[in-house]
């Protein structure tokens, strides 16, 4: 990740309170750290990248995992876009199934 990057989480997705996050520690406390405190498990699955001009890839796949809380299974279909420059992410947009997202911690 570029040291200054911007990441958005998609809107009204349960991370998205601190859009847009700045710099990978943002990043990490914002969004990876709370998602490891609120799922026992969590990955991303079904990946599949697309070239999408010079300096960008779409990749589409889904979320699953289990809340720790509420035991609820996540399986929400995703779409990432990532901006690249000089080797390093500089820019990710998040899509998803907000909702979903939403209702496994309910």
């Amino acid at each position: 990740m570029s040291p200054d990057i911007i990441w958005n989480e998609a809107e009204n997705f349960p991370y998205d309170d601190g859009n847009p996050y700045i710099g990978p520690d943002a990043i990490v406390t914002g969004v990876f750290a709370r998602i490891m405190d609120d799922f026992e498990t969590f990955q991303l699955v079904d990946q599949t990248i697309y070239p999408v001009g010079e300096n960008m890839v779409l990749a589409t796949g889904r979320y699953i995992g289990t809340h720790k809380v509420t035991r609820k299974n996540l399986d929400a279909q995703k779409a990432h876009i990532w901006w690249l420059e000089d080797g390093m992410i500089t820019r990710f947009q998040q899509y998803a199934d907000t909702k979903q997202a939403w209702e496994v911690g309910q």
